[in-house]
């Protein structure tokens, strides 16, 4: 009979590239995979790892064995799941990785909600931009990320996710002190070309979207200040140093020089959780979920979709496969 957490060991050195990354992902010594490893080599028989120059790879015979583990471990992450619903009580651990405007805009009422109600659940927060926490959900790293795109360029959603919508926050334009279109009600996007742009961080989902919606009307972007954070990109716009485009969850306070000015096309970002189908039936998932769309501001509307996928109903109406 092969050992469950000496399949698991294989798999994660199978998944993090060595068996030192392994350790440190299953919290232990790598003295204590490698003793989990040899013990699986003497129940199988075969020889699951070769020296590769300072490092080590798997043989035929272990690349085998890994492609069962991880659908061995599925069944059980599935299991758990189904004995946590037919229970129907939120218990247990629950990891969540959010980007940072989600977490300053949605968790801490979420949280709080969700301690006097579930005290039984530990959730465990962690900043982390899209691109991080979608690998990390698919892998097992976290139960749950909360992600954003935006409705003119669709995240893809990898194959054994499962999402649901939390709200669709709509962006408007941060203008500095006596800019020509300050004072207008609404305007069009393409009235901005030309402008000096401030964006977020290069390589983040922002302002990879902000210089292709901006291309899209033939304007091509002149962007001289990046930063990941609203607070710092109002903080230039209101220094006179170019302009924004921001959602509204989790802006923060803007400064009373800085002039917030709506377009007439709105332009939303989808704000949305994924999780692991497997774990879809868990009570933790659907609390959770429910607590993120109780938290929204009353400025950024709820989404949530009207027909839902009999694959996944104990996740709430919102649950909807990419």
């Amino acid at each position: 009979m092969l050992d469950l957490e000496r399949l698991r060991a294989l798999h994660s050195v199978a998944t993090y590239g060595s068996v030192s990354a392994a350790a440190d992902v299953l919290h232990v010594t790598t003295s204590a995979v490698s003793q989990q490893l040899a013990k699986l080599e003497r129940e199988t028989g075969q020889k699951l790892l070769e020296r590769n120059g300072r490092g080590v790879r798997l043989t035929d015979a272990a690349q085998l064995l890994v492609g069962h583990a991880g659908r061995i471990l599925s069944l059980v992450e599935q299991a758990q799941a189904d004995l946590e619903a037919h229970r129907g009580a939120v218990v247990g651990q629950l990891s969540v990785g959010a980007f940072p405007t989600a977490i300053r805009g949605l968790f801490p009422a979420a949280m709080r909600a969700l301690r006097a109600d579930h005290p039984d659940l530990r959730v465990l927060l962690s900043e982390q931009d899209p691109m991080e926490s979608m690998p990390l959900v698919l892998r097992g790293d976290l139960d749950m990320a909360v992600v954003q795109d935006w409705n003119n360029e669709p995240l893809p959603l990898a194959e054994g996710l499962v999402k649901g919508a939390i709200c669709a926050d709509v962006a408007d334009v941060a203008l500095p002190p006596g800019h020509r279109l300050a004072r207008r009600s609404g305007i069009d996007l393409e009235e901005l070309a030309g402008e000096t742009w401030i964006s977020s961080t290069p390589g983040s989902i922002c302002c990879d979207w902000l210089h292709r919606t901006l291309r899209s009307i033939d304007c091509e972007p002149h962007i001289d200040h990046h930063a990941y954070e609203f607070a710092t990109q109002l903080a230039l716009v209101a220094a006179g140093l170019g302009i924004a485009i921001l959602p509204r969850l989790g802006r923060c306070d803007v400064p009373p020089e800085v002039e917030i000015v709506t377009l007439k096309a709105p332009l939303t970002r989808r704000v949305y959780a994924v999780w692991r189908e497997e774990a879809a039936r868990r009570p933790a998932i659907r609390a959770a979920l429910d607590a993120f769309r109780t938290a929204v501001p009353a400025d950024v509307p709820v989404s949530v979709p009207t027909v839902a996928p009999a694959a996944v109903p104990a996740v709430g109406p919102a649950a909807v496969r990419a």
